[in-house]
């Protein structure tokens, strides 16, 4: 009797002490910051946001339309202005680091990022009559923040989520994540209000972002109908180095909006 007591006490105090560290811990588990980099292919701006330095990068070929772009966790965007470079050669592009990304100051939390995206995109709408939005991963939360309260021509999302929140409770199921996850990035709510143009695209084999919870931010953008693809064999990470994903990128930013 005594024995299984002391069980059930260890079993407690394991439980709350893994829970406390999930708690402590969970901006090592949402955010992998990226360092510094420079390139000589784009310009470097920088936004002050009370007191925060906001880096972006801006690639300008005389366009009269602009892309902005919401990388994803660990992504340093500096290194995918290349590729978009050749893929959205129509398009002017800026590329927002997130708080602690890539030469922005401070740390990241929810808010904030949707308050530096709105900035960014007030920005750029000084200078276009014309703005698209494209999210990747993480990234995907902060494209819909803008995509649901701005006027946008077309929108873009790569392995996009419902919910951080969805996701961590599937990954800790034994924890009440909802009562101490501090940024929820609560997509699936916003996407009714989405009515932009859009392409959603899905890792077959994503393990991070696992299908459902992409398809269930599909059945919730419900005042237009996105144009799905999903790349078989891919996986989270490799989806950008399939022919499918330019393809269907180039495709959807050439052709004119609706």
């Amino acid at each position: 009797m005594i024995t299984l007591r002391f069980f059930m006490i260890a079993v407690t105090v394991a439980y709350f002490a893994a829970g406390l560290a999930l708690y402590l811990f969970q901006d090592r588990f949402l955010y992998f910051q990226t360092p510094e980099v420079e390139r000589d292919d784009a310009e470097a701006l920088f936004l002050d946001r009370d007191g925060i330095r906001i880096k972006v990068w801006k690639v300008t070929s005389g366009n009269d339309k602009a892309i902005i772009y919401f990388g994803g966790n660990a992504e340093n965007v500096a290194n995918s202005i290349p590729n978009f470079k050749h893929a959205l050669a129509g398009y002017d592009l800026y590329l927002m680091n997130y708080r602690g990304f890539g030469g922005s100051g401070g740390k990241p939390r929810e808010k904030d990022l949707y308050g530096d995206a709105q900035a960014v995109y007030e920005l750029v709408d000084q200078d276009y009559d014309n703005i698209s939005v494209i999210g990747r991963s993480l990234g995907s939360g902060v494209a819909t923040y803008i995509a649901a309260n701005e006027e946008i021509e077309k929108l873009a999302l790569i392995t996009p989520y419902d919910s951080i929140q969805r996701i961590a409770q599937k990954k800790f199921p034994v924890f009440p994540v909802a009562l101490f996850l501090k940024d929820k990035y609560d997509s699936v709510s916003r996407a009714p209000q989405i009515s932009a143009e859009t392409l959603i695209m899905i890792a077959e084999n994503d393990g991070v972002i696992t299908r459902d919870h992409s398809e269930r931010l599909v059945s919730a953008v419900t005042m237009i109908d996105p144009k799905v693809i999903t790349v078989k064999d891919a996986s989270h990470l490799s989806l950008s180095n399939t022919p499918e994903f330019w393809s269907a990128v180039d495709g959807f930013f050439r052709m004119p909006a609706n």
